[in-house]
Order: C-alpha cells, then structure tokens, then sequence
C-alpha cells in the first residue's frame, strides 16, 4: 500500500517526469497534490500499469487532485541544457503552475535543484511509494504518449505510436533509413553503430 504523505501537518506535492530515456520528443513532468486522506486500490507507478488503467487513472486523479499541473520541455531546449536540467525545469514549471502553494515537495529520483524556499525530500523509487508521485507520474506519463501520438502523425516513419520515441529496434533502424526528424534530440546518442554495422 503506497503512503498518502511524508508529513501530514504539510501540503506536499508529488513531483514526477517521462521521457527521459526518449530519443525524441518533449521530456514532460507533472506535479500532484491529493487529500491527504486519499487512497487507489489500483494507483502505483505508471510502468507497472496498463495503458487502458493509465487512461482511467488520469481522469480519476484530475477529478480528485486539489491541484495539479502537467509541463513540458521540448527536444530543442533538452539539446541545449541537458536532459536532467531538462527533467528538473519541467518539474519547477509543473509546480510553478499549481493553483494552490505546496509546503513541501516529494520528488521521485536522486536528483533536484531546489525551487524557491520550499523543502523538498528526492525519493529513489517514490511513484511506488507515494500515491502523489505515482499520480504525477500517471499524468507525466499519459500527457506525453498522447503528446507522442499526435507527432506520430506528422512523421509516421518512427512508429511513435508505440514506441513513444524510445530506443527501440526499430525506431533505430527507421533513424538510419529516414534520418532525424525535428522532433529528435540531437544530443542524444540516435544512431546505434551496431545496426549501421549489420545495413
């Protein structure tokens, strides 16, 4: 059973992103703040639900959420500030975008640069521990594969439906056979020299 709070005497928000791994796309992060009385029978971290229960979840968490907010960093800043100064602005823009004031943040990972004066606890694992983390993971999650969908159409070529940019066998091989795209993120390691090596 996940936690609903570190410190029930505070307003803490969750703090998740997606996409790091991703080869193209935005890197995207979402922060959370539920009822401290609030609890899901289904709710964990993103990765170990289904598509469809994401989808259903997404809907339940924005219903219930006393605040949250989604952002998100496009391929072309993430190229020109790295993708972890990428992943931790897309959470400051996230909880700079709450309606209501957290007093405290729950960020999942190791790493984070402090925003403003609020406390913050960096949680290894915390969307499985958390249910404000694992909801913001949730929305990250489901904002940026619809996000992936609507580029799929544009440049088909990648399969981005299903891959969501990630490094998959084939989007490798659509990468030497098409090119880049403007959607991808030229920092990143794209071409994999094993498979130039095998075409």
């Amino acid at each position: 059973m996940l936690k609903s709070f570190l410190y029930h005497n505070l307003i803490e928000a969750g703090c998740d992103e997606a996409g790091r791994g991703s080869l193209a796309g935005p890197v995207v992060a979402a922060a959370v703040i539920l009822p401290k009385n609030y609890r899901h029978p289904v709710l964990n971290d993103s990765k170990q639900l289904s598509a469809r229960q994401r989808t259903e979840l997404r809907e339940e968490i924005i219903k219930s959420a006393i605040a949250w907010s989604v952002a998100f960093i496009d391929n072309r800043e993430i190229d020109e500030i790295n993708i972890l100064r990428a992943s931790i602005k897309a959470m400051h823009v996230a909880i700079s975008g709450l309606k209501k004031q957290p007093q405290f943040l729950l960020i999942d990972g190791n790493s984070f640069f402090p925003y403003k004066d609020i406390s913050h606890s960096a949680i290894i694992k915390g969307d499985s521990l958390f249910y404000p983390i694992a909801a913001a993971s949730v929305l990250a999650k489901t904002f940026r594969d619809e996000f992936m969908g609507k580029i799929h159409l544009e440049y088909p070529d990648y399969g981005w439906d299903k891959n969501k940019g990630y490094p998959t066998s084939y989007h490798r091989q659509a990468l030497l056979k098409h090119g880049i795209s403007p959607y991808h993120r030229k920092s990143f390691s794209l071409f994999n020299t094993q498979l130039m090596i095998a075409f």
